[in-house]
């Protein structure tokens, strides 16, 4: 059986709100916890209006209280944009109010361009090369009992909150195995660089308090529907948001379209194509062969799903289809 997980980036679509926003996601929480998703992540993006998770921690406790079971965790805190100690605290808190049910995943990248990473305090000459540095500092807040440390973590210090590396790249593929963290790739907008990652991943892999063996997880997208033409017409929304990515421009995610032949041309096409290269599109049948097909490939240990899906019944029916098409292998 093929682990699943839900990465929600918290879509704001043309006509509705952030409040709309939050209200579906702790509804599709809701519904993936039932439907038997292991955890639910949420990620860190600044100055996007169509993406409303950017107070990555909040959304992530709304979450965290609106459900039972599910975990609920972070994919990911951009953690260079923060003081160690601010993530340590704010983790410390939600583990302490949902004990053992909150994953911190971390990345490096700044999750927003130059002039919003400037606005964040973050200084133009880092370019996450002191991630390693950074990680340990914030690993030093979890560790228990004081130590040599004069400042502490409270909430936080001695707290058992697995830490998960992630990445498009072979840097936090080779330090997530270096220190015997658990490893997600962001294939599902960066598939270029996803089997050398891996394969760096688990040839370092050193094992650890938190892991005796490597575990990847892969992330993908998947737009699910009762019918394969059902299904493209849904994914239109998101290959319009890619397209305005490459065009320079961010917005909130759009309605389907018939065709998208009129609005990009061969070049874009060929760009939108093949950055949603891991995107599996259809009805039953072909979710199930499609994502059969990448954890073989892959040989991922489990696979988070984002569904960047403009009508909020279709985005529920979407995850209720892989979820079932899956269970059924």
């Amino acid at each position: 059986m093929t682990i699943l997980s839900v990465l929600d980036l918290a879509p704001v679509v043309q006509g509705g709100t952030a409040a709309d926003t939050f209200r579906n996601t702790l509804d599709l929480a809701r519904h993936a916890e039932r439907w038997g998703y292991r955890r639910y992540w949420l990620a860190e993006h600044h100055n996007m209006p169509g993406i409303a998770s950017s107070a990555t921690s909040v959304v992530i406790g709304y979450v965290a209280a609106g459900t039972s079971t599910i975990r609920v965790g972070s994919g990911g805190i951009m953690l260079p944009n923060h003081a160690p100690l601010v993530i340590a605290e704010q983790f410390g808190t939600l583990e302490s109010m949902y004990p053992g049910r909150i994953d911190l995943g971390l990345g490096r990248a700044p999750g927003s361009d130059q002039l919003t990473a400037r606005a964040l305090r973050r200084g133009l000459d880092r370019d996450g090369q002191d991630f390693p540095q950074l990680l340990e500092e914030l690993r030093g807040f979890f560790a228990p009992g004081p130590g040599a440390k004069s400042v502490r973590a409270h909430p936080g210090e001695g707290l058992d909150i697995p830490i998960w590396l992630l990445g498009s790249s072979g840097f936090s593929a080779r330090l997530a195995g270096e220190l015997g963290l658990p490893f997600a790739f962001a294939s599902h907008f960066a598939p270029d660089y996803l089997l050398p990652a891996l394969e760096l991943y688990r040839s370092s892999f050193r094992p650890s308090e938190a892991l005796d063996k490597p575990y990847a997880m892969v992330g993908i997208n998947v737009v699910a529907a009762d019918t394969n033409e059902e299904a493209e017409r849904l994914a239109t929304s998101h290959q319009l948001a890619f397209l305005n990515i490459i065009r320079g421009r961010t917005g909130l995610l759009a309605p389907p379209v018939d065709s998208m032949d009129p609005l990009w041309s061969e070049h874009e096409r060929e760009i939108v194509k093949s950055q949603l290269k891991y995107t599996v599109t259809g009805d039953a049948d072909a979710v199930r062969e499609g994502v059969a097909a990448i954890a073989r490939m892959t040989q991922a240990d489990e696979i988070i799903v984002a569904g960047q899906i403009y009508d909020h019944a279709a985005r529920l029916r979407s995850f209720e289809i892989l979820a079932d098409a899956i269970g059924d292998r």
